[in-house]
């Protein structure tokens, strides 16, 4: 492992002191080239934009691509769907390191200059490595504010953590203008966020979901990961004015049993429909298929009627793509004709 700076990020960036802010606090202060900004309880500096960054995620590494930043990406990784449409031509020009997580010693072989992650646990310990080891080589870390503003990610299990209050749309919102400052194109963030509040207004107008109930499962079959009451899902949920069957747990995504699950009877199943291999059942072939034959599930009233909403895993996490969730879920309960 090189413990050596990379020459290019010793040239570009300087060594930000790990003093502590606010969790998911976004307000960034620029000096002439300098950006620093409070991001998880990390200082993240940057003495010039970017040139050769790794996005650790798929969520950062779209809204980078979204900003028209494909040339100054070294490399991505941690896949569970195609790319957003519209990016695969940018895409294609970025290599791919791993499609989970790589090794610290992949991501430092790509001599990045800043590293980006959408999840406290993929920069923590049993993830790629802490914002720590890569501080220490000089290199700043920046991690998507919706998954600390808020958030207790201290527990066991996978990351998945729990929420003392709800998320909302505006926190990823600002992860689009951090990004967008960091990497000194300002005025593109503000393109993009005006362009996805444009989205969002237009899915939802009109739409009284009041009657409405939902469940969301992103993954395994055996002890399946339903939507708790206040990550992206519940962004989605409370932008239609519906409810979530599982809003009653502050859990991320916690896992529960079937029986649960049929006893709770929603209208309206959201399902993940992923492309990674990492739990059983991961895309909604897979998940619709065990729905329909499980005897504890097939007589649900959304089974029996397949009212089945599929969304990328994206979507349904707190990302830019969670916008196409609403977008999604809201043409799918009038094509239902659960709404007007």
């Amino acid at each position: 492992m090189p413990l050596a700076r990379p020459a290019r990020a010793a040239v570009l960036l300087a060594v930000g002191s790990l003093l502590l802010a606010g969790c998911g606090d976004s307000k960034a202060t620029t000096t002439k080239a300098a950006v620093t900004l409070g991001n998880c309880g990390h200082e993240v500096r940057v003495e010039a934009p970017p040139q050769h960054a790794v996005s650790l995620n798929q969520g950062t590494t779209e809204i980078l691509l979204s900003l028209g930043l494909a040339d100054r990406l070294a490399g991505t990784a941690t896949w569970t769907d195609p790319v957003m449409k519209g990016l695969a031509k940018a895409n294609a020009k970025v290599p791919r390191i791993a499609d989970n997580n790589p090794s610290f010693e992949r991501v430092l072989d790509a001599d990045p200059d800043f590293v980006a992650a959408s999840f406290v646990s993929t920069l923590g310990k049993g993830g790629v490595a802490t914002r720590e080891q890569f501080e220490k080589l000089g290199l700043p870390t920046y991690v998507s504010p919706s998954d600390c503003a808020g958030k207790d990610n201290s527990g066991d299990g996978d990351g998945d953590g729990a929420r003392a209050k709800a998320l909302g749309i505006d926190t990823v919102y600002g992860e689009v203008h951090d990004l967008a400052t960091v990497f000194g194109v300002k005025e593109r963030g503000d393109k993009l966020v005006a362009s996805l509040q444009r989205r969002m207004a237009k899915a939802t107008q009109g739409i009284h979901a009041s009657d409405v109930t939902l469940l969301y499962w992103f993954a395994n079959s055996e002890s399946p990961y339903m939507a708790g009451c206040c990550g992206a899902p519940g962004i989605i949920t409370r932008a239609l004015g519906a409810k979530n069957v599982f809003d009653d747990t502050h859990e991320e995504w916690p896992q529960t049993n079937w029986e649960t699950v049929a006893e709770r009877d929603p209208d309206v199943l959201v399902i993940g429909d992923l492309t990674r291999t990492s739990q059983t059942a991961e895309s909604a072939a897979r998940k619709i298929a065990f729905l329909e034959s499980n005897p504890v599930t097939r007589n649900m009233d959304a089974v029996r009627h397949k009212r089945y909403v599929l969304l990328s895993g994206q979507a349904m996490n707190p990302t830019i793509r969670t916008v196409e969730g609403v977008e999604q879920v809201a043409a799918q309960l009038r094509e239902f004709g659960l709404v007007k």
